[in-house]
């Protein structure tokens, strides 16, 4: 009986994953703060990230085990907001690693989630994994601590995986959808001067990607990104093109900065240039489905 467990699987990536892995493994686990349950054949398990109170015994004999936990960083960056965005990842991450040692039959091959945004901002230079720059801000700051305390831990029986994810552009979550109808209201042209990198994958390279990750048994850091980092008024301006949008209206930083405080969010999220390419992914052969922005807009609008 092959398994797969996914930590915090309920939100858009997980779904994505679910609905891929969903006839590769006799068994999904997904570990939520809702309520243990049995749907369509996916077993729901209460966890939390304070104790062992039973949850753990579901890694017992997992092919994979997958965490995506960690509050969602699309908020105002508020003390109380930074101080969950990082207690959030380190929590999680460090109770795996207990409940992992406590296992007599491990999971073989743990991926666990990470953020391209650990690069720094780079419109001059593609960031590898052997050779991307990693800076000193609060965002990096997270993502570097997110890692110390996945591997601090050693695992002897589990092979580890960090995913430094982008953007993941799917049809029924993440940032497509607000960007498709941002386009389509008019102001769907570039953000700030529009120089500024965005690193993406589609929904189905990102599951692949993973998928391939534990096939080729690839361990470390993997740049989960598609191989063609695109500046942000390109990407604009081909979104308007697949929506059979003509006009985008340009938003200067200090409209971002005020559009963003007046909805909760952070205009980093979308002025910091991810130039972030997926090098390991491709020396060991991974194709892309999805290698270009035009064919998976071209997807995710049809």
């Amino acid at each position: 009986m092959k398994k797969i467990v996914i930590v915090a699987g309920t939100g858009f990536l997980g779904q994505v994953l679910v609905n891929y892995f969903n006839n590769s493994f006799d068994e999904i686990v997904i570990l939520t703060r809702g309520k243990s349950r049995m749907r369509d054949n996916i077993k729901y398990v209460n966890w939390n990230t304070v104790s062992l109170t039973g949850w753990e015994n579901e890694l017992e004999n997992t092919e994979v085990l997958i965490n995506l936990a960690g509050k969602s960083v699309d908020c105002r960056y508020t003390n109380k907001n930074k101080q969950e965005i990082l207690k959030s990842r380190i929590d999680s991450t460090k109770i795996l690693n207990e409940a992992v040692l406590k296992c007599k039959n491990p999971p073989k091959h743990w991926l666990n989630s990470s953020t391209a945004t650990i690069y720094r901002h780079s419109e001059d230079k593609q960031m590898t994994e052997s050779n991307g720059e990693i800076g000193n801000d609060f965002s990096m700051n997270v993502a570097k601590a997110w890692e110390k305390a996945f591997f601090e831990t050693e695992t002897p029986n589990t092979l580890k995986t960090v995913l430094r994810t982008s953007i993941v552009l799917g049809k029924s979550g993440g940032a497509f959808t607000p960007l498709k109808r941002l386009v389509q209201t008019g102001i769907g042209g570039k953000q700030g001067n529009g120089n500024q990198f965005i690193s993406w994958i589609h929904e189905y390279d990102f599951a692949r990607s993973l998928d391939f990750v534990v096939q080729e048994k690839m361990i470390g850091i993997v740049n989960i990104v598609a191989p063609k980092p695109i500046k942000n008024k390109i990407f604009m301006s081909r979104l308007r093109k697949s929506v059979k949008v003509s006009i985008g209206l340009p938003m200067s930083i200090s409209l971002l900065k005020m559009g963003a405080k007046i909805i909760g969010t952070e205009s980093e999220l979308v002025l910091k240039s991810r130039n972030v390419v997926p090098e390991r992914l491709l020396q060991k052969g991974f194709q892309f489905q999805f290698d270009t922005i035009e064919k998976t807009f071209k997807n995710l609008v049809s």
